[in-house]
């Protein structure tokens, strides 16, 4: 005989939803950062977007990483940039017409970055091959 468990529902916290939304959760309405969030609340939050939802990603303020990927860096870049709060889409334009210093330094670190990271990527593919190869070999090749 097996015994029938109703399901539960998986919740999560306010942060949490705010963050796999994309959105700053001191600019969520109060209700939703009061609250627990369900599963099925998130999904048809992501599916039909509300019309608050709608406006804070696209007018913010901006969580630190959106505003790090709009501007092209990295969240450690914005805090090195001095860049502690969260933005809004008009500040980030402001930043991005700006071009300050710090800015084009930390995209060219960020750019670096992306390079190696595609660099290493690209010898740990070849080394991986060179090995599926050698075990692939018959018996009298790999003695050579």
């Amino acid at each position: 005989m097996t015994s029938l468990k109703q399901k539960t529902t998986q919740t999560m916290k306010p942060a949490t939803a705010a963050k796999k939304l994309g959105v700053y959760l001191g600019a969520t309405p109060a209700d939703f950062q009061s609250g627990v969030i369900s599963r099925e609340e998130l999904t048809a939050l992501q599916t039909e977007p509300p019309q608050w939802l709608q406006d804070l990603r696209r007018n913010g303020p901006h969580p630190r990483s959106v505003v790090a990927t709009r501007l092209g860096v990295s969240a450690s870049g914005l805090a090195r940039g001095g860049i502690t709060e969260a933005l809004t889409t008009e500040q980030i334009e402001a930043l991005r017409e700006e071009n300050p210093e710090w800015l084009r330094r930390e995209r060219t670190i960020q750019e670096e970055v992306r390079r190696e990271s595609v660099r290493v990527k690209e010898k740990h593919e070849k080394e991986e091959k060179q090995r599926q190869q050698a075990a692939a070999a018959p018996e009298g090749e790999k003695r050579r």
